[in-house]
């Protein structure tokens, strides 16, 4: 109380003298709208049941004691690009260069369960990844890098259990056993629909191929993360940064009881759950987000689903820079931008994290700007004492009452989707989509008239600008795919092929098959992803948006 009766005085006196002199610029508010004061003060937050002890429930400042005291986050740089044999090439420069993760980027071909000779896939084959038809291109993109030493990410969602299948096949003619296979797969469709937009099958059928995804890898990969939950899209899509937390919690808790739903116990499969954010230009915020993260989820997790192993409280995550914050106009400021967003995700606390090199708002990144990219992640970890003790920023009146701010406010917009009938009934009558198209129309808005600065686009606006020098030829990578795919299929044993398919087809008519294993049986006689995807087309169907957009 004394501090709040010296605050109302100085507040009284010494600020409003110094309003009266120098307005403030403008109105200072958080992403999501709440008023930011001046100051904060010591006594908004309960240190105890909010922030507590790194290791310990409710893990809000990180999920080990010491964290990077003991060890670093694993540091991914996003590749993958044109053919497979390119991938290759990169990921070796990547490995070589002290990279310690792989993350794959596949085309939109690939997401949605198109072959390279598509008619559909005429312009994307190997655009914004690279291009996968079958085993052989998995075979080509791991050539002479054994999965038993390396963590491996796949950003895929619709088809996620057709490119894990691969990943399974491949390790098993590497003579790699399962259990030691470290790594993610993205398989969070939900937020597909939400923002993202690469879905191929309506959403309850969708669901069962994510739920069979983290039932098999339970069972059999004790090392490998089922599903990232992403919030990362949702960000992208100009979500701020309560919804992206909102909605990301939100997913995981469908994801979580759809698993309850299947029988699974919660202690063996929620260990293996993973999350993905964004982080972006807000530094500060962005810290405390990751903060409040941890704590909604160890709550809900112990409270709501009754976990008892503290495995399964824990929220472990992969950050990416913002992609959105990218400018084509003076590329290299994209470098501080990077920088900034990067230190945002060491200082919350992130266990992965990949950073965007400063030309990907132009092409494919070159190697100068990946090379700089991954710099970055080694001159924080090696030069700076960011790492040097855990939460650093934990206590800042500043942090906890905005970490504060996003817990209490997410909860309360995990309640009004609850009332609202949940995550897929959201989804189905496009409640969250609009939600976020409606603070994407406000940011943008407000970039025009020039409340939102972002340096080089809107204000301090030159000609220097360093274009990307790497380009890819579409209609070569297609060309290369098309050729190769066509010699596969003469070659391959193509009864083997429509007996595996036919299999596949059988299970997926049935409701309590897991469809992992006869996918894999798929995969390994050279089946294409259009070909598994066609057959769960005829018994799922596909999905479309029935609803339109209006902001007034």
């Amino acid at each position: 109380m004394k501090i709040q009766k010296v605050y109302k005085k100085w507040e009284k006196i010494i600020l409003a003298k110094a309003l009266k002199k120098m307005p403030e610029r403008k109105e200072f508010e958080t992403s999501w709208g709440k008023k930011q004061k001046v100051v904060n003060l010591p006594e908004e937050f309960d240190y105890l049941n909010e922030s507590g002890f790194p290791g310990k429930f409710p893990y809000t400042r990180g999920v080990q004691p010491t964290m990077y005291r003991a060890r670093f986050w694993t540091m991914r740089q996003y590749a993958g690009f044109g053919t497979s044999q390119e991938t290759n090439k990169r990921f070796k420069y990547l490995l070589k260069n002290g990279q310690n993760g792989l993350s794959v980027a596949f085309d939109l071909p690939t997401q949605i369960g198109l072959d390279s000779d598509d008619p559909q896939a005429k312009g994307e084959v190997g655009k914004v990844g690279v291009a996968v038809d079958s085993l052989q291109d998995f075979e080509e993109i791991f050539e002479d890098i054994n999965l038993g030493n390396i963590s491996t990410s796949m950003t895929i969602n619709s088809t996620a259990i057709i490119l894990l299948a691969m990943y399974i096949a491949l390790a098993e003619k590497q003579n790699i056993p399962l259990e030691k296979l470290s790594g993610t797969v993205q398989n969070d469709i939900l937020k597909e629909y939400i923002s993202r937009g690469t879905y191929i099958f309506p959403v309850k059928e969708s669901l069962r191929l994510s739920t069979d995804i983290i039932e098999y890898c339970s069972n059999n990969l004790p090392k490998f993360n089922s599903i990232s939950i992403s919030g990362y899209h949702i960000r992208e899509a100009r979500a701020n940064a309560l919804q992206e937390l909102a909605y990301t919690i939100a997913n995981g808790i469908t994801y979580v009881q759809s698993a309850l739903n299947r029988g699974l116990k919660i202690d063996k499969f929620a260990p293996r759950i993973s999350f993905f954010f964004s982080v972006n230009m807000r530094f500060l915020e962005e810290v405390a987000k990751f903060r409040a993260a941890r704590k909604i989820w160890a709550e809900i997790m112990k409270d709501r689903f009754k976990a008892k192993n503290p495995k399964s409280m824990k929220l472990r995550f992969h950050t990416q820079t913002a992609g959105s914050s990218l400018i084509t106009q003076q590329p290299l400021n994209n470098i501080t931008r990077t920088t900034i967003e990067a230190l945002a995700a060491v200082l919350g606390g992130t266990q992965s994290l990949h950073t965007n090199s400063y030309d990907e708002a132009l092409s494919i990144p070159t190697k100068e700007a990946v090379d700089i990219a991954l710099k970055t992640q080694q001159i924080i970890a090696h030069e700076t004492d960011a790492t040097h003790n855990v939460d650093p920023l934990g206590g800042s009146y500043l942090i906890e009452t905005l970490t504060k701010s996003l817990v209490k406010n997410t909860y309360k917009e995990l309640e009004n989707l609850e009332k609202r009938g949940g995550v897929i009934k959201s989804i189905r009558n496009g409640y969250i989509k609009r939600e976020i198209e409606k603070t994407a129309y406000e940011y943008y808005k407000n970039m025009n008239r020039k409340k939102e600065i972002v340096v080089g686009k809107n204000k301090f606006v030159n000609n220097r600008s360093k274009k990307s020098n790497y380009k890819i030829e579409q209609h070569n990578s297609r060309k290369k795919q098309i050729k190769k795919l066509k010699q596969l299929k003469n070659k391959r044993d193509n009864e083997q092929v429509k007996k595996t398919l036919k299999k596949l087809y059988m299970q997926a008519k049935n409701q309590n098959s897991n469809l992992l294993e006869p996918i894999i049986d798929c995969v390994k006689t050279y089946c294409t992803i259009g070909e598994i995807t066609s057959e769960l087309k005829r018994v799922f169907g596909i999905y479309k948006d029935n609803y339109s957009i209006k902001i007034k």
